[in-house]
Order: C-alpha cells, then structure tokens, then sequence
C-alpha cells in the first residue's frame, strides 16, 4: 500500500467475531498492537529492546475508523508507519487491507509515549529508535513481516466508529 513500508498479515479468529459475525471492534487494537511489534521486530531489534534498557513505550490514546465489515477466516494485512517523533512522544499509523483489495476495510493510529521503566517519567525517544524508524519510512520497497506471503516471496539472507483506550505498555 503506498505510503507504508511496513505491512504483516493476520487471519481473523473466530474468537475474534461478534454475534453478528464479523470482526468486534476491538479486535482492530489487537492487529495494531501485532502489527507493530512486528514493526519494531523488524526495524528496531524489537520491543524487549527498548524494555532491556530501560524503556517502555505506552499507549496513550488509540483511534479506529472501522470502513468496511471482516469476518471469520479473512486475511488481514496490516500496513504500518511510524509518524510524528517529537520528544518522548511518536505515533503509528495503520491501514488494513483484505486479500488484494486496495481499499482499507480500516485505519486509525495509536499515540505512544517513552518512559523511564522505573519511575514511568517521560524520556526522549532514543535516538537509535528514531534512526531505525526513518530507516523504516524512508524504506523505498515494502517490507513485510515473516507471516506475509510477499515477505516468504521475497525473503533473502538479508532481508465506522472509533475507540479510544489507556493501555498498558504495548
């Protein structure tokens, strides 16, 4: 999807679906979150490295518009940016696609913040996390992550409402 260098795939579970058989709302702030722990996976060594200096990356408010119904057994690619670095605090950016249709069925965003793991105060993003995340979105080619077919296709050696929550480190 154009605009985003980062994309991974997920299924919906039927655990996922409501009585009316299509995906629960939130079930969308679960793909962000897979989505973008396999973003930092694949660019910034993954999130047990910020946690193995000290650092843990909160979720302060999350949005989804949701465009178009998903139900059981759908492939899901989630494309991923990370925007909007400023301090302690940056921001992801989400379009979901199913199968090879272009239109999101959603999008949304999540806002983080860095903290101290220890006295949970606002840190400066540091500045190899900031690197990695421009390496990402300067990224010309699409990446995706191990569970997308394009990345098994293209794997080498070097290769509508909203919801808003408080969460705990994701």
């Amino acid at each position: 999807m154009d605009g985003y260098a980062f994309s991974t795939r997920v299924r919906v579970r039927f655990a996922d679906t409501d009585a009316q058989g299509i995906a629960h709302n939130a079930a969308y702030l679960v793909w962000f979150e897979v989505a973008r722990v396999e973003y930092l996976r694949t660019f910034a060594g993954g999130y047990q490295r910020l946690r193995d200096r000290g650092i843990e990356a909160l979720v302060l408010e999350s949005f989804c518009r949701y465009r178009s119904p998903v139900r059981f057994d759908d492939e899901l690619d989630v494309h991923t940016r990370c925007r909007d670095i400023r301090g302690a605090r940056f921001r992801y950016e989400y379009a979901i696609t199913r199968g090879n249709e272009l239109e999101p069925v959603a999008d949304g965003w999540t806002a983080h913040a860095c903290v101290d793991a220890a006295t949970f105060r606002p840190i400066r993003v540091p500045g190899w996390l900031v690197d990695a995340m421009g390496a990402a979105g300067s990224s010309r080619s699409s990446q995706s992550s191990p569970s997308s077919p394009r990345a098994a296709r293209s794997s080498s050696p070097s290769s509508s409402g909203s919801s808003s929550s408080r969460s705990s480190p994701s």
